[in-house]
Parts: C-alpha cells; sequence; structure tokens
C-alpha cells in the first residue's frame, strides 16, 4: 500500500467497506454524498461487478449519480423506487443519540429526502465526527435564493433565544459566486459551536420562510459505523443498544484514494 496512505483515509475505507456488507441482493439503496460515501459507492460497485449482486441506488446528488453509473451501479429516481431498504451516507458531526449534521457538501436537502424514505440508515464516518453535543461544525441551512439575506437575519433573530453558542451565518461560496445545491438553492453556514437542543433547532429552522431545509438528521439514523486509522471499525447499533467491534484488511490493491469531484 502507497505510504501516502493517511489514517483517516484508512479509516474512512474501513468504516465504508463493513457498511457494504448490509447490503443484500435485491436491495434498494440510499447513495450518499461525500469522500466517505464515494469509498461506500465504489465498494458496492466492486460487488455488482464480482459478484453480480443485484441492487439499485437512489444517489443523493449529481456527483453520486456520476460516480454509481461509472463504478456500475444501477441507479433509479425515487419517484421510481418509491421506498428503500437502506441508505448509507457519512456525516459532518454525530452524538450520542445519533443525531446528525450533514450537509457539508451541499447535499443535504435530497440526503435528507432519501434517508427518511428508508427503513434504515447506515451513517460511515471516522471517529474525528462524533463529539458529546452538535455544533461544533457549522449547520448548513439550504435556502431560497430569492430574499436569502432577509432569511438569514430571520434565522438570526429567532437564534437569540434557542441553546446555541454562537450564531454567525455565512452565505457558502463556490470560489467567488454564490455555492448552488442541485435544486438551484443557495446555502447558509451558521457556526453555533454548540448547539443545546437539535430537535427544537431543526423545527424552528423549519417554520422560517425561505428555508427550505436544515442540516439537523434528527431521528434518522440507525447504525454508525466508525472507522479508525488502523483498520478497526466500531458498529453501534442504537435500536438494538448493540455494540461490536471489527476490523477490515486493506490490501495493496485496494484504491483508498479516490474521492467524488
Amino acid at each position: 500500500m502507497s505510504e501516502e496512505v493517511t489514517p483517516v483515509e484508512i479509516a474512512k475505507y474501513a468504516a465504508a467497506r463493513k457498511a457494504v456488507e448490509y447490503v443484500e441482493d435485491g436491495m434498494r439503496l440510499g447513495l450518499g454524498t461525500g469522500s466517505t460515501a464515494a469509498k461506500m459507492v465504489q465498494l458496492l460497485g466492486e460487488r455488482v461487478r464480482e459478484e453480480g449482486l443485484k441492487v439499485v441506488g437512489v444517489p443523493t446528488s449529481e456527483r453520486t449519480a456520476a460516480l454509481a453509473r461509472e463504478v456500475g451501479v444501477p441507479i433509479a429516481t425515487l419517484d421510481e423506487v418509491h421506498w428503500l431498504d437502506l441508505t448509507i451516507d457519512g456525516a459532518d458531526e454525530f452524538d450520542p443519540q445519533f443525531n446528525l449534521i450533514k450537509g457539508g457538501g451541499g447535499a443535504l436537502l435530497r440526503e435528507k429526502i432519501v434517508a427518511t424514505a428508508s427503513d434504515r440508515m447506515i451513517v460511515i464516518t471516522d471517529v474525528s465526527k462524533e463529539v458529546e453535543h452538535l455544533g461544533a461544525f457549522p449547520l448548513p441551512i439550504e435556502v431560497v435564493r430569492f430574499g436569502w439575506q432577509t432569511t438569514k437575519a430571520l434565522i438570526e433573530e429567532a437564534l437569540i433565544n434557542l441553546d446555541v453558542m454562537d450564531r454567525v451565518g455565512t452565505l457558502r461560496l463556490d470560489r467567488d459566486a454564490p455555492f448552488l445545491t442541485d435544486e438551484g438553492h443557495h446555502i447558509l453556514d451558521f457556526h453555533l459551536r454548540r448547539i443545546g437542543n437539535p430537535r427544537q433547532l431543526s423545527l424552528v429552522l423549519n417554520q422560517i420562510p425561505g428555508v427550505v431545509e436544515n442540516g439537523l438528521f434528527i431521528d434518522i439514523c440507525d447504525v454508525v459505523i466508525i472507522g479508525r486509522g488502523d483498520g478497526a471499525v466500531e458498529v453501534r447499533d442504537i435500536n438494538n443498544g448493540i455494540v461490536e467491534s471489527d476490523r477490515v484488511e486493506i490490501g495493496e490493491s485496494d484504491n483508498i484514494f479516490r474521492d467524488l469531484g
């Protein structure tokens, strides 16, 4: 294996490879977005090619759709399959209750729609994403372009009465222009530092005109798979209260560098 492989890359690969073991023949799958999810899609493609695994994936972004096509994973729209057996995706943060912050990759709206249309959601991540309280990672909020500055001001006003440590919001940029989601919206990143009540915050945000969706995923995740830099993985199942440990052996030919984009 190349000397350039970092512990973080190994951790992401280990989590993704363990998650793909949960995929069974005939499943309808939600395919997440981001660097860890990209590894999962690649590994899923290997199973499709080498084992003849029959699955159909619903991508959460155009980037994921392009990768799925490239590695041979059949894809469909959510309207075509209606409901999913399993979604596998990454997260920017998760807390002990499996509340998540997602949206660092700009796909939070589709990710939440797909995840909530699934029987189960598995989050694949590394140990650095585990926090006691959400909020160190900026909270992405997807907003319509019309009147986005007014929407930002309304969010800042609402935050005054909520249990957060800070309330600094910035418009996400793509080089010198505003970042646009696959649905054509802007994203406001709010640096809250600490979120005391994620459920309340999510409910309040989604009542504000102009807000399309926020990056708080509450009561959606069922299993978290945490990869570590030595190839070890920890599987936490919130529904069954089970914590299991395993190890992923990484060979010389394993490709763990290739990310989306």
